[in-house]
């Protein structure tokens, strides 16, 4: 492994999403050593974000207070993702939207695939609980959002919430891991 080390700042204490970020980032950066710390960072929206446009402020919000508070540029990436639900065509689903920022203030915002969500789940947030806490109770859980999440409960821990956020989070550092094709004027 390199000496070189890529410092990121997660916008969460959650351990889901600071394990989905060291992951994505050693994927990514398989050459780099990758130190990863995280922050709890407000996102500035309800805490069952419950459309798409709030689910993806939320994302930036927390990764631009975490690059805000960084006045010393000790980080090369600020990392949120953002949990959210929304009704679609084929009914309920939740997602996630991931924005990574670097010191530069280029800011990219990818956003995970959709699970499908029971009709009586929605029904539930729709009334002001948040997704962890009706999975929670209709699994018998306890902290299911910093374990699996809904993802993994839903399809039989095939896939999981950092597995996921990991995915999604991979996908929005292409612009950084090809940066002369994203922001150069010419190839």
């Amino acid at each position: 492994m390199s000496s070189v080390v890529i410092r990121v700042l997660v916008g969460s204490t959650n351990p889901v999403k600071k394990g989905a970020a060291m992951k994505a980032f050693a994927k990514a950066f398989p050459d780099h050593a990758i130190h990863c710390e995280d922050l709890n960072a407000p996102s500035g929206v309800a805490d069952q974000p419950m459309n798409e446009q709030d689910t993806k402020l939320g994302a930036q919000n927390r990764a631009t207070y975490c690059a805000h508070f960084d006045s010393q540029q000790k980080y090369d990436y600020y990392v949120a993702m953002e949990g959210g639900v929304d009704y679609f065509d084929e009914g309920p689903a939740t997602y996630a939207y991931i924005t990574v920022r670097n010191q530069e203030g280029r800011m990219i915002t990818g956003r995970t695939a959709n699970l499908p969500l029971p009709q009586f789940v929605y029904q539930r947030l729709e009334q002001g609980e948040e997704l962890a806490h009706v999975m929670n109770d209709i699994f018998n859980q306890h902290n299911i959002r910093q374990k699996g999440g809904a993802i993994g409960v839903l399809t039989n821990h095939i896939e999981t919430r950092e597995s996921v956020y990991m995915q999604g989070l991979v996908l929005a550092l292409a612009p950084f891991l090809h940066s002369e094709m994203f922001y150069e004027s010419s190839v």
